[in-house]
């Protein structure tokens, strides 16, 4: 009896972690109408990515504003502020609900441009040129736009 219930129970547990697994990989995704894969949120869920989103972008303008200025020297800190504002440091707060329904490569993506601003944060103090700072820039808008190629965000149901 005792064997049979450990069996029930580690069948039970491999099957959970498997369903979790899936789920942390696949996200809560459907098909959409256009070709992209759409992302279930809740309303304020979506808002809260469509906010964070935006966020970015304000960093990215903060960044090419602070590159198309005559002041180098004190726009560099400029640069750094917009860039680092949208670096790891504006990833930690996220629910690790909201996390469970993205789908993986979604959050490598997002994962990998707010570390790659933490990174242009510290070129600008390290005095990267203004090309090579627009460089790691285009590299990561190019992502961006491969996100907003593949993904779109609807409501859940």
């Amino acid at each position: 009896m005792k064997a049979r219930l450990c069996l029930v129970l580690a069948v039970l547990w491999v099957v959970t972690v498997a369903v979790a697994g899936w789920s942390f990989v696949k996200g809560w995704t459907t098909p959409s109408s256009d070709g992209r894969t759409e992302i279930l949120l809740a309303p304020s869920e979506r808002d809260m990515i469509l906010g964070e989103m935006r966020q970015l972008l304000k960093a990215v303008h903060g960044v090419v504003v602070g590159l198309a200025e005559q002041d180098q020297s004190g726009d560099r800190q400029q640069i750094e502020q917009a860039a680092r504002g949208a670096g790891m440091g504006m990833a930690v707060d996220v629910n690790p609900a909201v996390m469970a329904k993205l789908p993986l490569p979604f959050k490598q993506m997002g994962m990998s441009i707010h570390r790659d601003m933490d990174a242009l944060a510290d070129a600008v103090v390290n005095k990267e040129t203004t090309q090579q700072i627009l460089l790691r820039l285009s590299s990561m808008t190019a992502r961006c736009t491969t996100c907003h190629d593949l993904y779109r965000f609807g409501v859940e149901r």
